[in-house]
């Protein structure tokens, strides 16, 4: 092993990336420095990198993500691994098979890396516990999503420098969103000002114990704010009536110019996506001079590259 490989194994000590709570400050930074260097490489003409050459990748998504499993896929194959996408809607899982089932099925065909994401908060740390291989959580319920997290950490970064005294707002569905968990813990640990943003409905319980300013009024959450992130309404996660109508979300809530200009005049706009235009953000906005919206999906590549090249230190070579 050489004395590069050494360090970068030390950096990330863990075997898994199933979340950004546990993580030290060290390793996310690692882990973001590993990302910038990705950037490079994909902006190159080669693009391919022998990091993962020989090794397998299964993505296996319960639930549908056609941006995050591309992504996975596109920094798979970038680092020289075969990639496999596992269709669950046809597998046998729909026929009744468990997920410790699909866990001894998948470990049977001996891959290197498992890329999971799930509806259930807690699936993938279950599915760590039973394979051998490497896992990934590409979100889990209402759990996490460590690589969302990370890629808008980078993104914020490569702007704005220092992540630590940013003022950011989180703004929109709160109450359901894995991306505002994993953010809030992320962003905390590298000493940013964290707050959110929502009606009280879109707040979950507990979001003061989160290290947060919470504010139901736009005007008050952003002011002064070098980020806003606007977070869609998880629809598909909602039991009941959250907010009295989408128009009337949009006008209290929705991020246009008008709101937009409550925050710094250089404050800059992301969103996770996909985004519902005209319910949490306007299309001037999201389309505007100060969205990163586009570069965010840029910044996923990148990011996912470089989790799946700190996980590489730590497989097997026999």
């Amino acid at each position: 092993m050489t004395k590069d490989t050494t360090h970068r194994s030390t950096s990330y000590p863990h075997r898994h990336l199933l979340g950004i709570e546990g993580l030290q400050p060290s390793e996310i930074l690692h882990l973001l420095d590993l990302a910038d260097e990705a950037v490079e490489v994909s902006r190159q003409v080669e693009k391919q990198k022998a990091v993962l050459r020989g090794r397998t990748q299964i993505n296996l998504f319960f639930e549908a993500s056609t941006r995050t499993q591309a992504s996975f896929e596109i920094a798979g194959k970038r680092l020289g691994a075969d990639v496999m996408n596992m269709a669950v809607a046809s597998s046998s899982v729909k026929k009744g098979e468990t997920l410790i089932d699909t866990a001894a099925t998948l470990n049977a065909m001996r891959p290197d890396l498992l890329v999971v994401r799930h509806q259930s908060a807690g699936a993938v740390q279950l599915l760590a516990r039973k394979v051998e291989c490497s896992v990934v959580n590409a979100g889990d319920g209402q759990h996490e999503h460590p690589t969302q997290a990370l890629l808008d950490a980078l993104t914020m970064r490569r702007h704005k420098g220092d992540i630590g005294g940013l003022r950011i707002a989180i703004c929109g569905d709160i109450r359901h969103s894995r991306v505002a968990r994993s953010n809030i813990l992320l962003l905390n640990a590298l000493g940013a000002r964290v707050r959110v943003v929502a009606p009280s409905t879109l707040l979950p319980s507990g979001i003061h114990n989160m290290g947060v300013d919470v504010f139901t009024n736009m005007r008050e959450g952003l002011e002064g704010c070098d980020i806003v992130m606007m977070l869609r309404l998880q629809r598909e996660r909602m039991s009941g009536a959250f907010v009295p109508s989408v128009r009337e979300y949009f006008k209290y809530h929705g991020l246009d110019k008008e709101k937009l200009s409550y925050a710094k005049p250089d404050a800059l706009v992301m969103h996770p996506g996909p985004m519902n235009r005209g319910v949490e953000i306007a299309a001037e906005v999201a389309d505007g001079p100060q969205s990163l919206i586009k570069e965010q999906v840029e910044m996923g590549v990148a990011v996912r590259m470089a989790v799946l090249e700190a996980l590489a230190t730590h497989l097997p070579t026999k």
